[in-house]
């Protein structure tokens, strides 16, 4: 008789697993990757989730990461608008110490003296290395001509 209730509470309870969304002993539904969407159904011991290929809806914060992963696989440079700077191609030909270089402006006269160039925050943060000989793009200031900011490394 006890046995005959033993068994009876585990049907009961297995009754109660797959009837409810309760996945207490279900086993774990794999880890999805982007694009993909698991549907879900009532599980028994023996059913595994299916994917599904419809696409996902993303809201809030989720949405807006998608959308900027998007804009990080585009390989245009996007760069502000600055109007007070002054913006020329040059050609590094002396490195000087404190991140320092002497630059020469591309289409300048050979008369007109190099620029003094320091680097910007941007290149000083990802450690990009400029050597003598490098095509840059550096920024003039319109109030000192014979100083700048190199913003960009040609490769």
């Amino acid at each position: 008789i006890k046995m005959m209730k033993y068994i009876l509470v585990l049907l009961s309870a297995l009754v109660c697993l797959s009837s409810t969304s309760v996945n207490a002993f279900a086993p774990s539904s794999p880890r999805v990757t982007a694009g993909a969407s698991v549907r879900t159904q009532p599980q028994s011991f023996l059913s595994t989730p299916t994917l599904s290929s419809s696409p996902t809806v993303l809201f809030g914060k989720k949405e807006a990461r998608a959308q900027g992963n998007e804009r990080k696989n585009k390989k245009e440079r996007v760069k502000k608008v600055k109007d007070d700077v002054i913006e020329v191609e040059g050609k590094v030909i002396e490195s000087l110490p404190n991140a320092m270089f002497r630059c020469t402006i591309e289409g300048a006269p050979e008369t007109q003296e190099p620029v003094l160039a320091t680097i910007s925050g941007k290149i000083r943060k990802f450690y990009v290395k400029i050597l003598v000989g490098d095509q840059v793009t550096i920024e003039l200031s319109p109030y000192d001509l014979t100083r700048g900011r190199i913003t960009f490394r040609k490769r």
